[in-house]
């Protein structure tokens, strides 16, 4: 049969080829991949007629071969797959946008598991947007079939002859335009074939060598699988970062196909939780770094892959398109990542704790903005406690709270730790539930939450608790402001309290408090240290509270406390948020002077013995004055950072203090 024809395409939008070049695509690089995808399809047709009984001869190793010819100005790309017949080259080629892939799944679908790449019937076309003239040279598997050209410079018109090819396959032959050059370059081919083809499962040679991986990690069964291999993939895919915390091994066929390994990398303060770094794959081919649309916002800085023929993408694959699905795959998604978490938890809690700095802040965001998640989730968020410094050797709580995960089957079992005791990590921090937290503590304060948030500024005020047995949980991450207000919701008959907000009655002596020691002005030793410390600083919006503090050795507890009440400093917080600047302390707080404290016990005694001499203020009564000011100096330390001015008062003050006393 002798093959000579000329014809015109047939397209179903007038002059398609600009449109190809300049709307179709955003990227030119990606005509290799669409290339080398069609080559992977027509070897896996083969297989799949091979099963069928189609095909009886020798299937051949398969290969792709890439062949660069800088004098000819051209690049070639070779399979040894199916093939075509004349009749399959007008039907597949010169029809623009009739995919040949769709056609051929739904006649072999039932014979084999191999995947088909090709949706569009355009990605051939994609070579047009750097080539000034497109060969095709390919012979059938079909018996006595012949060999055809193919060739067209871009115009709807092209040429069909005979072709002197002896090998089944395909060979499509691009001779490059002037200004796409580069591609001329095997290592700009190599780049390309490791961004785009680095795991299609047909071995892909450049001058003689293999230069794709071929192995695509998710797609075997994680049983098969070791933790060297995840670790190995990690370091492959982000190579020079720090090994990851666990993973996640996706793997499901129903009601959508996917297949994926998600990383939980550990958080750099500059990480950009708005960007994703997860790689989208299509049958194990390559389309975007950027997955915003299918991972849930929580989950964005997760590392990995995500494989799915189900996820809808457009014509050219760079975009994602709107898709009920494609919230469905949200969902799973997230609920693989809880129950990844549960079972950690319940496994080997002490790998969890271990996790949970950078773990914590995923699971609380999450919990934020997902209600599904955070029911799935909610018994294993976990806060550092003061708990075992205050019980060296406690007590097992009689009554534990009910803690269940889901299994696979979506039945529930019972996990329920044997007590409410919280666990140690390794370097003897010791970390506890909310809702542990509340059972050990509902005897001394049933639903009530004592929390800081900087242990380093607030430790004066945690001592304080601890001293008095009372426990207080760490909520000192980033995420934390936010999440205790969406604790308050969840547990509406729970009052969280920040250590350096108020004092519990725990804290305080009453007996102390109502001593009478003047019986001239029947004035309490404390109404005294009121007035003392009202005329020094002379702060009207300043409310001095009088207190006795609690306490074994009264030299160990401060001399004086600033308190901003719960309300007030979230609304100040929440007002600075509002208008993006850091919070301004308020001029309206408290503070506590604590009368059972020996400096200011001896500062009562120092301003009785003082004698007025002439007009002024004798010297023991400036130093007490100085004092009142340097012990409130002291206490708003704890809050707050001086500023320049501040600072420059605090040094000047303590000097004078220094030297009075040194006079004396």
């Amino acid at each position: 049969m002798t093959i000579k024809e000329q014809g015109t395409i047939t397209i179903h939008s007038e002059n398609i080829f600009p449109i190809i070049k300049k709307s179709l695509y955003t990227d030119h690089e990606i005509f290799l991949r669409e290339l080398i995808s069609n080559a992977v399809d027509a070897i896996q047709k083969l297989k799949m007629v091979s099963l069928s009984g189609e095909f009886q001869g020798e299937l051949n190793e398969p290969e792709i071969q890439i062949t660069i010819d800088k004098e000819q100005k051209t690049l070639s790309i070779t399979d040894n797959g199916i093939g075509m017949t004349a009749d399959e080259v007008k039907k597949y080629i010169n029809q623009v946008a009739f995919s040949s892939a769709e056609e051929f799944i739904n006649k072999y679908k039932n014979n084999g598991d191999q995947q088909i790449i090709g949706h569009f019937g355009l990605g051939f076309y994609s070579s047009f947007m750097v080539a000034s003239q497109v060969e095709i040279d390919t012979l059938s598997f079909q018996a006595d079939a012949q060999a055809v050209h193919w060739s067209c410079d871009g115009s709807p018109k092209f040429q069909l002859d005979e072709s002197s090819r002896t090998g089944r396959g395909t060979t499509v032959t691009l001779t490059l335009q002037e200004e796409e050059q580069e591609y001329l370059e095997p290592a700009r081919i190599r780049q390309l074939i490791k961004t785009y083809c680095d795991f299609m499962p047909v071995p892909i040679k450049l001058d003689g060598e293999v230069v794709n991986q071929q192995k695509a990690l998710w797609k075997q069964s994680p049983q098969n699988l070791t933790k060297e291999d995840y670790l190995e993939f990690y370091r492959y895919l982000y190579p020079f970062q720090e090994e990851p915390l666990l993973w996640v091994h996706l793997n499901t066929d129903y009601p959508f196909i996917l297949n994926g390994i998600l990383y939980f990398p550990k958080l750099k303060p500059d990480v950009d939780v708005s960007k994703g770094q997860i790689k989208l794959f299509c049958n194990q081919v390559f389309v975007s770094d950027h997955c915003e649309e299918i991972i849930p916002k929580f989950l964005l800085p997760l590392r990995g892959v995500i494989d799915s023929t189900d996820i809808p993408l457009n014509v050219s694959r760079s975009a994602l398109t709107n898709d009920r699905t494609v919230k469905r795959i949200a969902d799973y998604i997230a609920k693989k990542v809880g129950d990844r978490l549960k079972e950690l938890y319940r496994e080997n809690r002490e790998e969890y704790i271990r996790c949970w700095q950078d773990l914590g802040t995923f699971v609380k965001f999450g919990s934020l903005n997902d209600d599904k998640f955070n029911k799935q989730v909610e018994d294993i968020i976990i806060f550092r406690t003061t708990y075992k410094e205050n019980n060296p050797q406690p007590e097992t709580a009689s009554e534990t709270p009910a803690v269940q995960v889901q299994t696979e089957d979506d039945a529930w079992q019972d996990v329920t730790p044997a007590t409410t005791e919280p666990a140690a990590a390794k370097n003897g921090e010791v970390y506890t539930t909310l809702k542990e937290y509340l059972e050990r503590n509902k005897e001394r304060h049933e639903n009530r939450v004592f929390y800081c948030t900087e242990p380093v500024t607030q430790a004066t005020y945690v001592q304080l608790h601890k001293n008095q047995g009372l426990e207080v949980l760490f909520m000192d991450s980033f995420i934390d402001s936010h999440f205790i207000s969406f604790l308050e919701q969840e547990y509406s008959d729970v009052k969280f309290t920040r250590v350096d907000s108020e004092l519990d009655e725990t804290l305080i002596d009453k007996d102390k408090a109502g001593e009478i020691v003047d019986p001239t002005t029947n004035k309490t030793r404390s109404e005294q240290i009121k007035e003392l410390f009202e005329k020094a600083l002379n702060k009207p919006k300043l409310n001095i509270r009088t207190e006795a503090l609690k306490s074994d050795d009264p030299q160990g507890t401060p001399p004086a406390m600033v308190l901003l009440p719960e309300f007030l400093r979230r609304l100040r917080e929440m007002n600075a948020l509002m208008q993006q600047q850091n919070m301004e302390f308020p001029e309206e707080h408290i503070l506590v002077v604590n009368t059972a404290h020996p400096l200011i016990q001896n500062l009562v005694n120092l301003n009785q013995g003082s004698v007025i001499q002439g007009e002024g203020e004798s010297p023991s009564g400036q130093l007490v004055d100085l004092m009142c000011h340097h012990i409130y100096d002291l206490a708003l330390m704890a809050q707050k950072g001086f500023d320049a001015e501040g600072m420059k008062s605090f040094v000047e003050r303590s000097n004078q203090v220094l030297t009075r006393l040194t006079e004396r």
